[in-house]
């Protein structure tokens, strides 16, 4: 709800089960709160059914869609192609990031599937949108814009499984990414000691959001796994701005997919919330700087630099200031990341809660809980309002109310889906036209206008044909002020009990979008006889590998991640990019301190770096 208020066009969320994040799951009758207050400003709920779903979870898992249907969500995002071989109901499908969505041919095999969008993955270049976008344009592409990245290709990863037997296709990954590593070549020589070498920091686009629209990204996705409300007021305030600047720069070319306008207690800042650091990631091709060796953690914003430490206190020399319960952190002389919290302030001399051990004159600090910010996020931040106005009219026998919206979505720049939205409520009483014995202008207005805890805001008010000369009682005006405000925006959806009809996408043998899904059929995650049976007709005759959760026979070496990060490319001993010869022998291994061991191959040619275990 907190993202509403705050500009989300969109919201999506997980229910109870079968959703990508286990430990994030909502209840079907908080799904229907959610949805009733997003449709009041025309805005969508999408449910997440994004794992793979094993064989005893079949019915369970179709009854929870229909559920679902019911409650009037807008769209499900799913994984498991099984599930299109059940009876669903006549939901919206959209294609979760978890189905590998990195080619054309992947998007067009899902788009004549019926999904009416695809999450793509999130490594995929403005360039490599703008080309699915070009091949495939009746498809709506959403792209990740900000938060948390997996150092995988989403729905590929089977290291949490492997190691931990928490399998990430199933929404409970532990987060082998974000573990400590030693890097060993061939020869047992260690490269790099104790580093976070699959760690990603958080992505963060907002720079870019006017590229990626060009591209062909119609929707902007802002991931907040296990993220607190504040989190979600800041990121989404400062998302929907920039979205909102650049509809104003190209208003016949873009519009708001919702209605309303926020006003704004405060100045959205994204370095003020959680982050490991922002990268822009792939956006533009192959950099460096996208990974966080040092730490998986929090860093926050860079306000200055330790200048001198005096006792049990030290000054920051910088421009940033300052309040009592801050908390702060820096990176030793170890590479670990070390934190500590700010008892008292004294202009720009900070008094520890107790002093951190290796803080020396020069040290980069950086702020990951600002505690000023925290209060101000605690209180209401933002209001949404959908602007009207209102226009009062005699009838022959009564009188009339016409709400209009003044920012209902025109024809100039929209889609074809504007017919959605219903422009104008209209309320009649019938009543005797008598003259007023005053005048009723001011009167009128201020009934009108009281529009309290609904979502509308008046900005006009218009009297037709003298009724202002007529005496109106004022609970008559409160009573059509009521009719026109209750109707809904979104007319009510028209349930139906037949099932969507099942695709019939021709059979094709040719679904190895990439060379490792003929080598790994495992990848097509296949966990149930739907599945299979789905593959089976699509015409892949290796369809009879078990998903790696499932099969009773896993390779020896299997392959556990397919990664565009690239470590030696990080470290700068990529050649091909400009780097230095390597001194080390490949192959390169990634060691846990409990001795187990990875090996990194890397195919250059594709630019990709897989992940076996040994």
């Amino acid at each position: 709800m907190a993202a509403i208020d705050h500009g989300a066009d969109a919201v999506y969320i997980g229910a109870s089960r079968f959703g990508a994040r286990a430990a994030a799951g909502n209840s079907v009758e908080d799904i229907i709160s959610l949805t009733a207050y997003a449709h009041r400003f025309a805005a969508k709920v999408y449910v997440t059914v994004n794992t793979i779903v094993y064989e005893d979870e079949l019915e369970d898992t179709r009854q929870l869609i229909w559920q679902l249907y019911r409650a009037g969500v807008d769209a499900i995002l799913i994984q498991d192609m099984g599930l299109l071989k059940m009876q669903l109901p006549r939901i919206a499908l959209h294609a979760s990031t978890q189905t590998d969505n990195r080619t054309v041919q992947k998007v067009g095999w899902l788009s004549d599937l019926g999904f009416e969008r695809v999450v793509l993955a999130r490594e995929l270049s403005v360039r490599e949108i703008a080309h699915i976008h070009k091949q495939r344009p009746e498809v709506e592409l959403e792209v990740f814009v900000h938060g948390a990245l997996c150092v995988s290709y989403s729905g590929q990863c089977y290291a949490s499984q492997h190691c931990f037997a928490r399998s990430a296709n199933r929404g409970e990954c532990a987060q082998f990414c974000r573990m400590k590593f030693d890097l060993v070549d061939a020869d047992g020589h260690v490269v790099e000691r104790e580093r976070y070498l699959l760690s990603m920091k958080d992505l963060c686009q907002i720079d870019h959001l006017e590229e990626l629209a060009a591209a062909g990204a119609s929707s902007f996705k802002i991931e907040g796994r296990l993220k607190d409300v504040a989190y979600v007021k800041n990121v989404v305030a400062a998302y929907s701005r920039q979205l909102d600047n650049i509809i104003r720069k190209y208003p016949d070319r873009y519009r708001r997919a919702s209605l309303g306008r926020m006003e704004y207690n405060f100045e959205p800042d994204l370095r003020k919330t959680f982050n490991r650091g922002y990268t822009n990631y792939f956006a533009a091709g192959r950099q460096a700087g996208i990974a966080s060796f040092d730490t998986p953690k929090a860093m926050g914003e860079s306000v200055g630099r330790v200048k001198e430490i005096r006792g049990n206190s030290f000054t920051v020399a910088g421009t940033a200031t300052f309040a009592n319960g801050d908390g702060l952190c820096f990176v030793n002389a170890r590479h670990e990341l070390q934190g500590f919290r700010v008892n008292r302030v004294d202009g720009n001399r900070l008094f520890p809660l107790s002093m951190p051990q290796g803080l020396k004159p020069g040290t980069p600090l950086h702020r990951n809980n600002d505690e000023a910010f925290a209060k101000i996020m605690a209180r209401q931040t933002a209001v949404r309002k959908i602007p009207v106005k209102m226009t009062l009219q005699p009838t022959v026998d009564g009188i009339r109310l016409k709400m209009s919206l003044l920012d209902f979505p025109t024809s100039s720049g929209s889609s074809s889906k504007t017919n959605l939205y219903e422009g104008m409520k209209v309320c009649e009483r019938i009543c005797s036209h008598q003259e007023a014995q005053k005048p009723q202008r001011e009167n009128i207005i201020k009934q009108l206008t009281k529009l309290g805890n609904t979502p509308y805001l008046c900005q006009e008010v218009e009297l037709e044909s003298g009724i202002d000369h007529l005496f109106i009682p004022s609970s008559l005006l409160a009573d059509l002020r009521r009719g026109v405000t209750e109707q809904p925006i979104f007319p009510a959806p028209t349930l139906s009990d037949t099932p969507r009809e099942a695709p019939t996408f021709a059979a094709t043998s040719s679904l190895a979008w990439t060379p490792e899904y003929r080598r790994h059929p495992y990848l097509y995650n296949i966990s149930n006889h739907l599945s299979k049976t789905f593959y089976q007709e699509q015409g892949l005759t290796t369809a009879t590998a078990d998903a790696f959760e499932v099969s009773a026979s896993r390779p020896t070496r299997p392959l556990l991640m397919q990664c565009r990060h690239c470590i030696k490319f990080s470290l700068g001993y990529c050649e091909r990019h400009g780097g230095k010869k390597p001194t080390w022998r490949e192959p390169l291994y990634l060691r846990l301190a409990d001795g187990h061991r990875f090996r990194l191959d890397f195919n250059c040619a594709e630019c990709q770096m897989n992940l076996y275990a040994e």
